[in-house]
């Protein structure tokens, strides 16, 4: 699930944040509750949605991660067997971003952390992040890739032309936020992150972002990247990947495949893919998984409540 608090004024998705579906997005209480138990969802994960603070300058970036991670704290608190929560990370201040981790994880008792890609012009994989990556590996805590929307250029040279309403629906939900995800994460692959950090996981929503899909034309890249294991091994043994409301068996059989059925997690990205009635637990239900609650919650729970957290 993800949470809006605040984003960049700049930023046009924040033209999808707005109805409904915004107020969705900001109720933390009754009616979200409600939801859930009608989707059959019994814990959600709260988190800030994109482009979470990447896009702030230093100080107010530290101070909304602080103030929003304060308030997904409180969610919890008041919710403990419902919410738990992923931290805002305030990346555009990368020396204050670890210390919030920690914080949150230590303090607050939040799960991981929600992370959007880039934070403005960098990719996820400058040095300037790497200190983050070492701080959720020492605290065996995970970090979500969001995605978010490309950049101007980008979306002008590759996602424009149909009116503003079709060109913000395919750089976004459409296409081009998965890509952005997936290219996040083999940017830290090719980066060699997962090499200096070899316990450090990644979540990827929607299936693996496009990146499992395409595996064996990504292995191609293990012998020009000189990289220290085989491209696939880094999906295998640092990547989860979650549903996010695509319900589609085939998927789900070619994420396993891949990644195997002890790193699948089941979400249902709310609320950007509610659906009523209950099409999110008839799913996982009918799955024909030879152990469905590793998907439904046993794998999200060994990957979360780790007891060996050290210091960052």
């Amino acid at each position: 699930m993800a949470w809006s608090v605040s984003s960049d004024a700049e930023d046009p998705t924040q033209a999808l944040h707005r109805g409904e579906l915004a107020d969705r997005l900001d109720d933390l209480g009754e009616g979200r509750l409600r939801r859930m138990d009608e989707a059959g969802v019994d814990v959600q994960v709260l988190s800030l949605t994109t482009p979470g603070l990447h896009n702030l300058n230093s100080f107010e970036s530290v101070t909304l991660a602080q103030h929003t991670n304060d308030i997904v704290a409180a969610a919890v608190a008041r919710q403990p067997h419902r919410f738990e929560g992923f931290a805002a990370l305030p990346t555009p201040a990368p020396g204050e971003a670890p210390r919030e981790l920690e914080r949150c994880v230590r303090e607050l008792g939040l799960k991981g952390a929600m992370l959007c890609g880039r934070t403005r012009e960098k990719n996820l994989d400058q040095k300037d992040f790497w200190p983050i990556f070492e701080c959720a590996a020492a605290l065996n805590a995970p970090l979500f890739i969001h995605p978010q929307i490309p950049q101007r250029a980008v979306r002008e040279a590759y996602y424009s032309g149909f009116g503003d309403e079709v060109d913000l629906a395919f750089s976004t939900y459409g296409l081009g936020w998965h890509y952005e995800a997936g290219i996040q994460f083999v940017r830290l692959i090719l980066a060699g992150v997962f090499d200096r950090f070899p316990n450090l996981q990644i979540i990827l929503g929607h299936w693996g972002e496009v990146v499992l899909f395409y595996l064996e034309r990504l292995a191609g890249l293990n012998r020009a990247a000189k990289l220290d294991r085989p491209f696939a091994d880094y999906a295998r043994q640092n990547l989860y990947v979650t549903a996010s409301g695509m319900f589609s068996p085939a998927y789900l059989r070619r994420a396993i495949e891949i990644v195997g059925v002890d790193r699948i997690l089941f979400s249902t990205d709310y609320p950007y893919q509610y659906r009523p009635g209950r099409e999110a637990r008839r799913f996982l239900e009918g799955s024909a998984l030879d152990e469905p609650e590793k998907f439904a919650h046993a794998n999200w729970e060994r990957l979360t409540d780790s007891p060996e957290r050290k210091q960052c």
